[in-house]
């Protein structure tokens, strides 16, 4: 390949990377709302939702600069609840107890994009945490859900405004 073919093939080529990993275009979207994500799991761990939602909103206002607003015609839109919050043993050892256990935690996420055909998702993320079974859950419970609750959050965003 000559010079001359190479410079006129380097103009048409373009890299374009986003340092905060959103695909939103700001021209077209201002606005965002996200609505509570109620607990539907058969065991309840109430301050669950508001760590989950707390860790939703902060993400997208630290990684957005949409403006996330309470109800009305927004651009973009995010729902769901909170399907599974289950314990399972994990690591069984030699006299058949367990070692370790594991929090699972599942959110079922509907997002909504009002300007755009065929952007729409309806999904359930699933995320989990093992800790030792010699520990009382409720000492672990409230760092688990805060770990676990930011993996969904990174997973939501990763799908949905991240356009992964």
């Amino acid at each position: 390949m000559t010079v001359a073919a190479i410079a006129a093939f380097l103009p048409s080529c373009s890299i374009s990377y986003k340092l905060n990993g959103t695909a939103i275009d700001y021209s077209i979207y201002k606005t965002i709302e996200v609505s509570q994500f109620p607990i539907r799991a058969a065991l309840v761990y109430p301050p669950l939702q508001q760590t989950f939602e707390n860790e939703l909103m902060d993400y997208i206002t630290r990684n957005t600069r949409l403006q996330v607003i309470d109800t009305g015609n927004s651009d973009l839109s995010l729902e769901g609840e909170i399907t599974g919050y289950s314990l399972s043993p994990q690591a069984v050892t030699e006299n058949a107890y367990a070692s370790r256990t594991r929090l699972t935690i599942q959110v079922r996420v509907k997002y909504t994009d009002h300007r755009s055909e065929g952007k729409d998702i309806d999904q359930t993320f699933s995320a989990y945490r093992d800790f030792d079974a010699s520990e009382i859950l409720t000492d672990v419970q409230d760092q688990l859900c805060q770990e676990i609750s930011k993996e969904l959050v990174e997973l939501i965003f990763n799908s949905t405004l991240g356009d992964w």
